[in-house]
């Protein structure tokens, strides 16, 4: 969970320094549904377009922890 709150938090640092984080991690087009890995899992994240807002729609963690 810390090694996600890390990764969005600078995913917002990025987007308010005015760089397009929209098409970072892995998803099908920019804009969309977005995957990073974290700490042996992934999450899933949305990004909004006009603020440094990152929405976090889903945390898995490692295959080992669950």
């Amino acid at each position: 969970m810390a090694e996600v709150e890390r990764l969005a938090g600078q995913l917002v640092d990025l987007a308010g320094t005015g760089i397009d984080i929209s098409d970072l991690g892995n998803g099908p087009r920019p804009g969309g549904l977005r995957r990073m890995d974290a700490a042996g899992g992934w999450f899933y994240f949305l990004v909004a377009p006009r603020d440094p807002l990152v929405i976090i729609v889903r945390i898995i963690p490692p295959f080992d922890a669950l």
